[in-house]
């Protein structure tokens, strides 16, 4: 896989592009010929489509960058770190923890790869905890009704 010095961050990916800009990106690739595009023009279209703000704009980001990763394996270091932030943003944390884990398993002392598997975990972790808070709430409540319930049927 080819190495780049520099690949953006998580917060990067919440800075959109202009929607003029994101228009420019699609008009180029749709100029030269759609899925017949060069890799490079949908590679820019998708990593513009993921900074979106709108969820179906960023899963079409996903979908591009998933295609280009079978297209082109010299892409797909670049692939992977681009859907771990794709999938992050679209809330399907299992998918992001796949895509890091992979590279960090190519590339174990990247910091960057480092600090996005942190918070691909991270995120993770708050989300079961939500879970568990969650489900610890209805059985706390089940058991107050159900309490409420035998109380009123003693009576």
């Amino acid at each position: 896989m080819s190495k780049i010095d520099y690949l953006p961050t998580l917060q990067d990916a919440y800075e959109p592009l202009l929607p003029q800009q994101v228009e420019i990106l699609r008009q180029i690739v749709v100029s030269e010929g759609g899925d017949a595009a060069s890799i490079q023009s949908r590679f820019n279209y998708a990593w513009a489509l993921i900074k979106s703000n709108d969820v179906n704009n960023q899963r079409l980001g996903i979908k591009l960058l998933t295609d280009i990763f079978k297209e082109a394996s010299s892409r797909r270091r670049e692939c992977l770190y681009y859907l771990t932030i794709g999938c992050y943003k679209v809330n399907e944390f299992t998918m992001a923890r796949r895509y890091v884990n992979t590279l960090r398993e190519n590339e174990p002392n990247n910091s960057q790869i480092i600090q996005l598997q942190k918070m691909v975990e991270n995120k993770i972790q708050k989300e079961a905890w939500m879970g568990i808070a969650v489900a610890t709430g209805v059985v706390a409540g089940a058991a107050a009704i159900a309490g409420m319930f035998m109380k009123s049927k003693r009576r």
